[in-house]
C-alpha cells in the first residue's frame, strides 16, 4: 500500500514539471504572475483606512501606495474624459450649487471624505460617501444617485484622488456622463469664500468660510 501512495504521489509530481514546462514554451501559456483580479487596478487607501474593493459585504483591506496622486491639469481632464467622466472648476461648481434643481435632488453633491474631516466642514447639503467603507453608504447614495442629473464629487482638492475613484465607484450605479469631479473641492470652496456646514448632512449649521 505504501509503496503504490509513493508511486502515484511520484506520477503526480512528475505530471506538474511537464506541464510547467509545456506552459512555458507555449506561445499560449498562462501567466503565473498576471493580475486576472485587476487588483492593480484601483486605489489603495492609506494604513489608516480600509477599502473594500471591489464592492462588497466580504471585500478586503488593501494598502495605498505612498506617491500615488491625482493628475493636474490638462492631465486630469484628459483622464476623466477617457473614463467618461467630466471635470468642472470652482466657478461651475457654484453655479451648480445655486441651480434649484439642487433643492430637488437633481443636482447632488458627493463628498468623498472621511467622517471627520466631512464633519469637520463640508459643501451644505452634500451627501457623504467615503468610498473606502462603501457598503456603510450605498444604501442612501445609490437611489440618490439614479435619480439626479448632475452628481458633483469632491474631496480635499489638490493632490486628493479621493473624488476621481469615488466618481468611478458610483459610475457603477449611474451613467458615467452625470458624474463631475469637481478638481478644487473643499479647499477651493473655502478659500473663495462660500459657505459650509458642519456636523451631519442638513444640520442647519452653517458658517461663511473666512
Amino acid at each position: 500500500m505504501k509503496k503504490v501512495v509513493l508511486e502515484g504521489a511520484l506520477v503526480a509530481f512528475i505530471g506538474a514539471l511537464l506541464a510547467l514546462a509545456g506552459n512555458a514554451v507555449s506561445p499560449q501559456g498562462i501567466s503565473l504572475t498576471h493580475d486576472f483580479f485587476h487588483v492593480g487596478d484601483r486605489p489603495r487607501p492609506n494604513p489608516t483606512t480600509s477599502l473594500p474593493n471591489p464592492v462588497s459585504s466580504n471585500s478586503s483591506a488593501l494598502a495605498q501606495p505612498a506617491n500615488t496622486a491625482t493628475p493636474a491639469g490638462n492631465d486630469l481632464a484628459a483622464t476623466l474624459k477617457q473614463e467618461g467622466l467630466g471635470l468642472i472648476d470652482g466657478a461651475r461648481a457654484a453655479e451648480l450649487f445655486n441651480d434649484p434643481r439642487r433643492l430637488q435632488n437633481l443636482v447632488v453633491f458627493i463628498d468623498a471624505r472621511h467622517d471627520e474631516e466631512y464633519r469637520a466642514g463640508h459643501i451644505p447639503g452634500a451627501y457623504q460617501f467615503d468610498y473606502y467603507y462603501a457598503n456603510k453608504f450605498l444604501g442612501t447614495i445609490v437611489p440618490v444617485v439614479q435619480q439626479a442629473q448632475t452628481i458633483v464629487v469632491y474631496c480635499n482638492g489638490g493632490e486628493c484622488t479621493d473624488s476621481h475613484y469615488a466618481a468611478l465607484e458610483l459610475a457603477n450605479f449611474a451613467p458615467r456622463e452625470k458624474l463631475m469631479v469637481y478638481a478644487g473641492g473643499i479647499t477651493e470652496w473655502k478659500t473663495t469664500g462660500h459657505e459650509v456646514e458642519t456636523g451631519e448632512r442638513n444640520s442647519g449649521v452653517v458658517n461663511k468660510s473666512p
